[in-house]
């Protein structure tokens, strides 16, 4: 942290509803405050704590008068402890070198995020949606420019991790950010061919790990729909965390 103290926020309500992109039926609305490059870290660090995601320069969260299905999630990395079904995802990946690297974006990754999202829109529409992405919608209407800025157009500490196989092939990405107490993964994406891998599971045990090499307590996953499988994947890492109104608890299901 850097110390400096940050200003207050200005947030402001989503102008209006619009369809939840994950329960059919249902409305979702926001509320989102600009991180100013002052203190931004900071202002970020508090934030995330408090449940909220980042997207570009602003700050997140459902506020939807109707429904309370979105779960502020992290896992307890200090005392994550593998499955076996999870060794076996790190042992049919054991091929690929996570490369952690500047956010950056580069048209080799547009080029796997836009094929990705052309699978997973495919998947949506047929009710099959693949675990390991983002919570935004919208993504597969996403160019080139807009890509880039969700890459590079960022206040806080971020990075994208590469993991490409021993020819040097990019099989996945993840855009994540550092937080005081742990890290955050903003979005991931993967080659939709290679679902024998589960790289979205990998990619959270490899952010699992790299915060335990680093001390951090936490790895941030964002939100968790129990009535989804699209996001209620989440629940599998345990420990972890759900953010209610007593504060972070340990999730029991």
């Amino acid at each position: 942290m850097s110390g400096n103290r940050p200003g207050p926020l200005q947030f402001f309500h989503s102008t209006r509803a619009r369809p939840c992109p994950y329960l059919p039926g249902r409305h979702e609305r926001s509320i989102a405050a600009e991180l100013d490059s002052f203190a931004a870290q900071d202002v970020y660090d508090a934030a995330c704590a408090a449940g909220f995601r980042r997207s570009h320069g602003f700050i997140y969260r459902p506020a939807c008068s109707d429904c309370n299905a979105c779960l502020p999630v992290r896992i307890v990395a200090r005392d994550f402890a593998l499955r076996r079904s999870q060794s076996r995802v790190l042992k049919r990946n054991a091929d690929l070198t996570g490369r952690l690297l500047p956010a950056l974006a580069t048209a080799e990754q547009f080029a796997l995020f836009a094929r990705y999202q052309k699978s997973r829109h495919a998947s949506a529409e047929s009710g099959k949606g693949e675990p390991g992405g983002g919570d935004a919608g919208g993504m597969d209407r996403m160019t080139r420019s807009d890509y880039t800025a969700m890459i590079e157009d960022s206040p806080v500490d971020s990075h994208v991790i590469e993991y490409r196989s021993d020819d040097g092939v990019l099989h996945a990405a993840m855009l994540m950010d550092r937080v005081a107490d742990g890290l955050s993964a903003v979005y991931s994406f993967f080659a939709p061919d290679e679902t024998a891998r589960s790289l979205g599971s990998f990619m959270i045990l490899d952010l699992v790990r790299r915060a335990q090499s680093e001390a951090l307590p936490y790895v941030y996953l964002g939100y968790l729909i129990s009535e989804t499988p699209k996001m209620s994947y989440k629940a599998r890492f345990r420990p972890i965390e759900a953010l209610g109104p007593d504060g972070w608890k340990l999730l029991k299901t």
